[in-house]
């Protein structure tokens, strides 16, 4: 199992003038002690996530600061954005970074965020398989046929030349089935979470997926299924519980309140559920806040101390998950979150191929000296 780290924090959880320091260091900790990547997502016009309007940026300023660690964006809203501009961008930071940028495609499902492009919403979908497709194309060094602005067609291709042959690609799901097997079909990865789906429908989907990818000729074992888990460990789970408490709550409502503005805007919520628009009581609120936030402790992160998570993990890996994206900035106190990752560095270890396999060598060696 790999594990990196996520960030999607609530702007109005920072502030002054050092609002992206936690990313920058958190980063710099994951590269030095060997994390598998780094994930930006892209979220616009909403306190939830409203520090990352754009992960081309923020992926660029971490290409400075690290060396090792992949960098991926995730998720990319790509119907937001112009394919050519997309593969301009991304190949610079591939060059920044020295081949180390990665991508999850999503197709988006805030009405509002749409602002950018209205008319795409109803095909967004359609458009970001589209794009994937397009991108691969010019990302290999193809042209792309264009209108100019007196309705000539032009040739283009992308300049600087990305570092990277091809580039790595994730689709993400909220936890549609249809997802996982259309990522299976274009031979993408896949990233998810716990968010309305437990490990056992998690394990039926990653069964289609692995299905999906074994019928369109691709290595079913290949590809990648990176979840989010919401991340917080300590040496002792009851100081972890109280900490993350209050501050996790608080997460939570914001997240419903972008789920509540996207409704109104006529849209979906997240996972591209249809519901009618509706004021949640305050008592309502607190008592869904209370019950969320329980079931999230102990059943769906890894909130708590690192023997203690160790089972959620094997569970994972048992049905199919290979890396797990710990999405770790949902606390206003960034001096925790970062004495945090010493916790989840000693969980990381636990599960990596090089401890797996000293285990599995120790326990030979003591079955060979029994029989000796």
């Amino acid at each position: 199992m790999d594990f990196g780290i996520m960030f999607f924090s609530s702007a109005d959880q920072q502030s002054g003038h050092s609002k992206y320091q936690l990313l920058i260091e958190a980063a710099r900790f994951a590269d030095r002690n060997g994390f598998c990547c780094v994930w930006t997502p892209e979220r616009h016009f909403h306190q939830f996530g409203g520090l990352f309007p754009n992960p081309a940026l923020l992926t660029a300023a971490l290409a400075m600061v690290t060396r090792n660690i992949q960098l991926r964006a995730g998720s990319l809203i790509s119907p937001l954005h112009h394919t050519l501009r997309l593969a301009e961008e991304w190949s610079v930071v591939d060059n920044l970074s020295g081949g180390r940028v990665a991508v999850s495609f999503g197709s988006g499902w805030n009405v509002d965020d749409f602002v950018l492009f209205p008319e795409r919403y109803s095909r967004r979908h359609t458009i970001m398989y589209e794009q994937i497709e397009t991108l691969k194309k010019l990302w290999a060094g193809e042209r792309m046929t264009q209108l100019n602005s007196f309705g000539k067609e032009i040739s283009v291709e992308i300049y600087p030349k990305p570092v990277q042959k091809e580039l790595p690609v994730w689709v993400t799901s909220s936890g549609n089935t249809e997802t996982f097997v259309s990522a299976g079909r274009i031979g993408a990865n896949v990233l998810t979470h716990l968010i309305g789906q437990n490990v056992a429908t998690l394990a039926s989907k990653i069964q289609s997926y692995r299905e999906s990818l074994a019928a369109s000729g691709f290595d079913p074992h290949q590809g990648k299924v990176s979840l989010m888990l919401h991340t917080h460990l300590g040496s002792n789970v009851d100081t972890v519980k109280a900490r993350v408490r209050l501050p996790f709550r608080e997460y939570l409502r914001s997240a419903i309140s972008l789920e509540e503005k996207a409704a109104l805007g006529g849209g979906v919520i997240s996972g591209g559920h249809k519901v009618d628009p509706q004021e949640i009581s305050p008592d309502v609120m607190e008592d869904l806040l209370d019950l969320t936030f329980e079931r999230y402790f102990h059943h769906a992160s890894l909130m708590g101390t690192p023997s203690g998570c160790k089972q959620l993990v094997l569970e994972l890996a048992e049905i199919g998950v290979n890396e797990l994206a710990c999405l770790i900035d949902f606390l206003p106190d960034e001096e925790a979150i970062l004495g945090s990752l010493d916790y989840l560095d000693e969980l990381r270890r636990a599960f990596s191929a090089e401890t797996i396999n000293h285990s599995i060598a120790a326990t030979v060696n003591a079955f060979v000296e029994e029989l000796d």
